[in-house]
């Protein structure tokens, strides 16, 4: 521990903001080209890679920009204060990011996430105190990292990041999964080639023995239970707390008044973010807006069928607020209750292999969680 020093971030590495330099910044003409642009909500949902985006700049908004180099660090500085992820491919990101390129030989581009992970809560402190939380470089530069030398700091990176490479092998797995489970869908429910598809008459492009029915005709009451301020999620308790954000557990509560119980699986709809999840477990309500969607005809439309019908709604055209009332309006297949069991036994099984992995994922992260303050303190010597 006698060679652990206290510095400052800029004594580890290169910092400087991102770029976005033209207004309007949602300029229509600035995007769908080949370079990741990435936001702060990529780096949020984000593990120890960003490996996922929903933008990207082409050549206009490359020359208003900046193309950051693979494995370079993102520090949001804006919005979600201190979430940091690695870039896994060169990537433009704005000026609520800053980007990290360590010294060679100084620092170890992963072990400086690492210390984010530790010191994101007093980076959201130090940013509190204006209108709209950020962080400033002048606020950031008054950190000071607890830094061993190289050698140390490489070998608490590779110790950190096998847990992170696991957990990530178990996101890919789960989007597979997910992906195989959409397949499934669109080929049965929109190219309409379901088991006994060739003895089928279609009329009007439904299937002899099917509807078209409203969502909203669809779901049924749910019983309302008290809901959890965002302010006060926990890090760890026994409910976990799901909202409309990106993240699937967005923190958790140990008020019981806030227990859905599930025997059936729930669907969580973000009425601001479009977000749709998959719960099978219990689980607390987070954050206003947040929508539980239960089908009122289990046998034709199973939460399985139901939640991969929703998935296949566009509502990106709707103004940003209120999605569930249009939401409401749209139409889906009511298939038969024969064709209806047999998705649902097919895609129940994935969603069953996603919970295993998920649960994987959660022990992996807490394992992880329990070791990162003793390595990152000195407190485990390597």
């Amino acid at each position: 521990m006698s060679e652990w020093k206290k510095v400052t971030l800029d004594q580890m590495g290169i910092i400087s903001r991102g770029k976005s330099k033209h207004r309007p910044r949602n300029d229509a003409r600035l995007f769908g080209g080949r370079y990741p642009f990435i936001q702060t909500g990529d780096i949020g949902t984000a593990g120890l890679y960003v490996t996922e985006y929903s933008q990207t700049y082409n050549e206009e908004g490359l020359a208003q920009s900046k193309l950051w180099e693979k494995d370079t660090l993102c520090i949001t500085i804006a919005a979600n204060i201190a979430d940091t992820a690695l870039l896994a491919f060169p990537a433009c990101f704005p000026d609520s990011i800053m980007g990290f390129i360590p010294y060679d030989n100084i620092a170890n581009v992963k072990f400086v996430k690492y210390c984010f992970d530790i010191l994101q809560r007093d980076c959201q402190q130090i940013s509190q105190g204006t209108a709209q939380d950020n962080l400033s470089w002048k606020k950031l530069s008054t950190i000071l990292f607890l830094c061993p030398p190289i050698e140390v700091q490489n070998k608490i990176a590779d110790i950190l990041s096998r847990y992170d490479s696991l957990i990530e092998n178990y996101q890919k797995q789960i989007k597979l999964l997910e992906e195989s489970a959409q397949r499934l869908y669109k080929e049965w429910f929109i190219d309409l080639r379901f088991p006994g598809h060739e003895n089928t008459k279609i009329v009007d492009g439904v299937p002899e023995g099917w509807e078209k029915k409203k969502v909203g005709d669809l779901i049924s009451k749910v019983v309302r239970t008290k809901q959890v301020s965002a302010n006060n999620y926990l890090n760890s308790g026994c409910i976990p707390v799901i909202d409309q954000s990106r993240n699937y557990i967005a923190g958790y509560t140990n008020d019981i008044e806030c227990l859905v119980e599930v025997t059936t699986p729930y669907i969580v709809f973000g009425d601001h973010t479009r977000v749709l999840k998959y719960v099978p477990f219990s689980f607390a309500k987070g954050a206003d807006g947040t929508q539980i969607i239960m089908s009122n005809d289990l046998e034709r439309m199973p939460q399985s069928l139901f939640y991969n019908s929703l998935i296949e709604i566009d509502l990106s055209n709707y103004s940003y607020a209120r999605h569930f009332k249009y939401l409401k309006e749209e139409l889906v297949l009511l298939p038969s209750k024969y064709i209806a069991e047999r998705f649902d036994k097919v895609v129940s099984q994935y969603f069953q292999s996603i919970q295993k992995n998920r649960e994987q994922i959660r022990l992996l992260t807490e394992a992880r969680d329990r070791l990162l303050p003793k390595l990152m303190s000195g407190e485990i010597e390597v």
